[in-house]
């Protein structure tokens, strides 16, 4: 049969047999985030468009190619949040939380939108766990987030992680440093693909983010831009590495990372599952000092990560992680005949009153029928009412998992199934 509508291409519906896994995350972020010392925030779906392309970055892919971009009816032109970092810093200066103790630590979980070519663990519509912490340049509150991160992945049961470190400097030595990378490139550009070929004009940073092979060799013996860095970026570098190591958070340095927006400075860092690919980043972040302040507000250090729900989703599948289990309806109330219908609906309404989860028979249904559907939902009782229960002021309950039945006052009924 051909469906006449189906989920845009790039989205998908999260079914009912996914739901613990998302479950699993959300409610063990929400306890990480807590034991650091983050509280949570939530901003709006969309913005307007040029929070984006100011702190992004203009010549970035997401702002060339990847916004979702659109005018309200009053010709405001908007865009959906395509990251979350900008609308927090935005809320940040908005609500004047610059006079509160610094560093203020936030955590989020958003959908991000991107209009880009949909593949495993890449969506045009995704949901994102991320942490910032403004108003504090300190090297350890860089490590503090990258710890954060870390222990979010290993409290989730995630393995052979790898987290990846690097310094991409500040104003004072990476401006030297993209010219001696542009003159490396200059007469490369003829081996390189077309991406790159116009990232060398607009942001040459991203030539050694390319996961195209024709560039592998090129970016193998691109400078480093370690040995070009700043005393002060070195040691900032060095210091969160002293950090990460003190409370065992492994890293590989990794002097070819960067990061895709144009308001990072020093610290960069991404982790990545066993298996490698252009999109096998499970998450990552950076510092980046001067984004606030882009936005028309002071300057305003800040350190934060993002990282993708459904690529840990993924993980989780593929290391075949355990998660709880939903929680199932714990009775199934049954009944035979009309004039059991309506004791049944307000049977189950008292039961659930009582905080008991309960599953209520429908349609006409003979009673074998709905105990075939009990089992099948895997709930622990029946609690059947029919003629001769209605008339005695009783409950027949059955449990499924033995066949065990007993018939008990109507009064017995709730302390049986809590006290069985």
């Amino acid at each position: 049969m051909s469906l006449r509508y189906q989920a845009p291409r790039g989205t998908q519906d999260i079914l009912p047999e996914d739901q613990a896994y998302w479950d699993y995350v959300r409610d063990t972020a929400s306890r990480i985030c807590r034991l650091f010392g983050y509280e949570r925030i939530d901003t709006p779906v969309f913005e307007t468009a040029s929070l984006f392309t100011r702190t992004t970055g203009e010549a970035t892919d997401i702002v060339q190619k990847e916004m979702y971009v659109f005018r309200d009816r009053g010709g405001q032109e908007l865009a959906l949040r395509p990251e979350g970092t900008a609308p927090v810093c935005r809320a940040y200066l908005e609500h004047g939380m610059g006079s509160r103790p610094q560093p203020v630590r936030l955590w989020y979980w958003a959908p991000i939108f991107r209009y880009d070519r949909p593949q495993a663990g890449r969506y045009r519509q995704h949901h994102q766990l991320g942490a910032e912490a403004l108003g504090d340049s300190s090297p350890s509150l860089d490590a503090e987030v990258i710890e954060l991160l870390w222990r979010f992945y290993q409290e989730l049961g995630l393995s052979n992680l790898t987290l990846y470190l690097n310094s991409i400097g500040d104003g004072q030595c990476r401006p030297q440093y993209v010219e001696t990378l542009r003159r490396y490139y200059r007469d490369r550009l003829a081996h390189v693909c077309p991406d790159c070929q116009a990232r060398f004009h607009r942001s040459p940073l991203r030539l050694l983010d390319c996961k195209q092979e024709q560039c592998q060799p090129v970016i193998a013996e691109a400078p480093s831009m370690l040995e070009h860095l700043c005393g002060p970026c070195r040691d900032h570098l060095s210091e969160v590495g002293r950090y990460l190591e003190a409370v065992d958070v492994p890293y590989t340095m990794q002097p070819r990372l960067v990061r895709g927006f144009d308001y990072y400075t020093r610290t960069v860092f991404e982790v990545h599952p066993p298996e490698e690919g252009a999109q096998s980043a499970l998450g990552g972040g950076g510092r980046y000092d001067g984004l606030v302040e882009m936005l028309g507000g002071p300057p305003t250090p800040a350190v934060g990560f993002g990282t993708g729900v459904e690529r840990i989703i993924i993980q989780l599948k593929r290391q075949e992680v355990p998660v709880p289990a939903p929680g199932r309806p714990q009775v199934y109330v049954a009944w035979q005949g009309a004039e059991a219908r309506l004791p049944a609906f307000r049977l189950a309404s008292e039961l659930r009153q009582k905080g008991i989860s309960v599953l209520l028979a429908t349609g006409d249904r003979s009673l074998k029928a709905q105990m075939r559907q009990a089992d099948a939902r895997g709930i622990t009782y029946v609690a059947i009412l029919g003629p001769r229960e209605l008339q005695e002021g009783s409950i027949t309950l059955r449990r499924l998992a033995d066949g065990y039945q007993e018939t008990l006052p109507a009064s017995a009924l709730l302390q049986r199934i809590l006290s069985p």
